[in-house]
């Protein structure tokens, strides 16, 4: 089977988290280059002793290398604002791109929902860390009843945070929010992030509420189970950490929330998610790492065999 060549920009934390995964896990895919912009960075050393082509020239020495003609899909996991300026060159130069910054250029991409219209585009945007872990279950709530709010609490590891993610902040609010309603199905989303100083460091735990207009807590506690376990077949670790919670809300309190004159009654349903990282680059207590990366890689597992049907049978 011909594998389809890929890049990685950004050697920092997630860019080689998603290297070893690569090496380890690509069925379709084989990585070709590392890119970064510190020539002393432990990604682009780590990538050397593993055997990848690496460049600290940023995307132009991506550019000048002669396994750049051969890359199918880049995957761009420095920060929004200079994946504004990749973007534009990449897509000039007919390379297919996976996003995992905020950026939000191209069609927002979760795994578990909703991604196969989007696979033929040029460029695929992965949301945020608590956008992937979230979106899915607003999903699962928004299929069996209409959920009027949805609000999220990203709780991530200090050490799991590298500058990108901190560079990112209102860009990460502002885009899970964005996509809590147009992927999750949410009338209004709202998106927070914390990052935890706690010493030992926690593992990534993610709050979700929805408002629902009613709905039937049996059939919403099935449809997030069955959520649940679709996002774990690509990220193990990702798991319900209690029992869904409902509470009945009466006029009152339902027009607080959505900061109206009047609503109808409603139901509150809680999700509480914690997500354990593989350990292949960071400890596991980073699941906020692991769950961009296998979200990412699962995305481009998805395209690379749309682009290679014949190869599909590939488990």
């Amino acid at each position: 089977m011909d594998r389809i060549q890929v890049a990685i920009i950004g050697s920092g934390n997630i860019g080689t988290d998603l290297m070893i995964k690569l090496l380890r896990h690509g069925r379709r895919l084989q990585i070709a280059a590392l890119v970064g912009v510190d020539p002393e960075s432990d990604g682009l050393a780590r990538a050397r002793r593993l055997g990848v082509e690496t460049t600290h020239e940023g995307l132009d020495g991506l550019r000048a290398m002669p396994v750049y003609r051969d890359i199918g899909i880049v995957f761009d996991a420095t920060s929004a604002g200079a994946h504004a300026r990749h973007a534009a060159v990449l897509r000039a130069d007919g390379k297919r791109v996976i996003d995992l910054t905020p950026a939000a250029i191209g069609p927002y991409a979760v795994p578990a929902v909703g991604l196969d219209p989007h696979l033929d585009a040029p460029n695929l945007n992965m949301v945020t860390c608590g956008g992937q872990a979230t979106i899915p279950i607003v999903a699962a709530v928004s299929r069996v009843a209409p959920v009027r709010y949805a609000e999220i609490v990203a709780s991530i590891a200090s050490k799991s945070a590298g500058p990108g993610t901190r560079a990112n902040i209102d860009e990460f609010t502002e885009t899970t929010a964005r996509a809590l309603e147009i992927v999750g199905g949410a009338a209004r989303g709202k998106a927070i992030i914390v990052l935890n100083p706690a010493e030992p460091p926690l593992m990534m735990r993610d709050t979700v509420y929805c408002l629902t207009e009613g709905g039937d807590p049996a059939a919403i506690r099935a449809s997030i189970q069955r959520m649940v376990a679709a996002v774990a077949a690509y990220v193990p670790g990702y798991r319900l950490k209690q029992e869904v919670q409902f509470e009945t809300l009466d006029a009152a309190a339902c027009a607080a929330i959505l900061r109206q004159p009047s609503a109808a009654p409603g139901l509150k349903v809680g999700v509480f998610l914690e997500v354990e990282g593989a350990g292949h680059y960071l400890p596991a207590y980073a699941g906020n790492l692991d769950i961009m990366t296998s979200a990412a890689l699962a995305a481009a597992e998805r395209m690379a065999e749309r682009s290679h049907p014949a190869n599909a049978e590939v488990a």
